[in-house]
């Protein structure tokens, strides 16, 4: 979903809420000065950096979406149990590996988001990208199929992602 457009003197006006509220819970205050600061730099601060960020897509299906994270929080669920079985366990079983992920994806924040999305989930880290190649590479815990592993990471996040997103 795209973030409303610049009201005033806010450019990101749901940023500049994060921000102030971050402070506000950091410093465990509501007194009058720790208000102010926090007003200040949920303006300030947006503003500084407003040059810095790309504008993200717009969601064209929310429904894919909200199954794309119902499927992410269910993966990570079990990758947790799966990744403290594997590490509890005899380091014998422990079959690590680098896959390289051939990608349909080709926007910036589409695959950024894709990557984030394999490093969130345990025992994966994605560890780097060729745009020239549309390749994103995957560090795994445990690979027995790196095709396998591939299919999955395509179809499970890749293709709901460029559906929710229309890229």
């Amino acid at each position: 979903m795209r973030e409303p457009k610049s009201i005033g003197l806010v450019p990101r006006p749901l940023l500049s809420m994060m921000v102030a509220g971050t402070w506000l819970l950091a410093n465990n205050s509501l007194y009058i000065g720790h208000l102010i600061l926090a007003v200040l730099l949920g303006i300030a601060l947006p503003r500084l950096t407003v040059h810095f960020w790309p504008d993200a897509p717009r969601v064209k299906k929310p429904g894919v979406a909200a199954r794309l994270l119902a499927v992410f929080a269910y993966d990570v669920a079990v990758a947790n149990f799966q990744v403290a079985r594997l590490v509890l366990g005899s380091n014998d079983r422990l079959r690590p590996a680098f896959v390289d992920v051939p990608l349909d994806l080709r926007d910036e924040f589409g695959v950024a988001l894709l990557a984030s999305l394999v490093t969130l989930t345990p025992g994966t880290v994605s560890a780097d990208y060729d745009p020239t190649l549309s390749v994103l590479r995957v560090h795994a815990l445990d690979v027995e199929d790196g095709d396998a592993l591939i299919k999955e990471i395509k179809q499970r996040y890749e293709t709901p992602l460029r559906e929710a997103l229309g890229c």
